[in-house]
C-alpha cells in the first residue's frame, strides 16, 4: 500500500512538473483536454463507459482550449529581448569613438 501511495505521488509530480515550461497555446488546450476528460468520464459514467466519454471529453475539450487560444488577441512577450520593449540608446558626438 504504502509503495502504491509513493508511485502516485511521483506520477503527480511527473505530471506536474512537465507543465513548467510550456507556452499559452499549449496551456489552454491542455487545460480543455482535462477538463473536457473529466466532464466526459463523468457523463459518460451514466451511461456505462467512462473510458470512453473521457477519450471523447478530452478530444472536444482539447480542440476547444485551442479554439479559444487562437480567438485571443496577441499580446507581446514582456520578457528580455523582445525589440518592443527595449528601451531605446541615446547617440552622443563621441560615440563612433567609444565602439573601438
Amino acid at each position: 500500500m504504502r509503495s502504491t501511495r509513493l508511485t502516485i505521488l511521483f506520477v503527480a509530480g511527473l505530471g506536474l512538473a512537465g507543465c513548467a515550461g510550456i507556452n499559452d497555446t499549449q496551456q489552454r488546450t491542455a487545460t480543455g483536454a482535462l477538463g473536457g476528460a473529466a466532464l466526459g468520464g463523468l457523463v459518460g459514467s451514466f451511461s456505462g463507459n467512462a473510458g470512453l466519454g473521457a477519450l471523447l471529453g478530452a478530444g472536444a475539450g482539447g480542440l476547444g482550449g485551442y479554439v479559444y487560444d487562437q480567438s485571443q488577441p496577441r499580446r507581446g512577450y514582456r520578457g528580455f529581448g523582445n525589440a518592443q520593449y527595449q528601451p531605446r540608446r541615446r547617440f552622443d558626438r563621441h560615440d563612433r569613438y567609444d565602439r573601438y
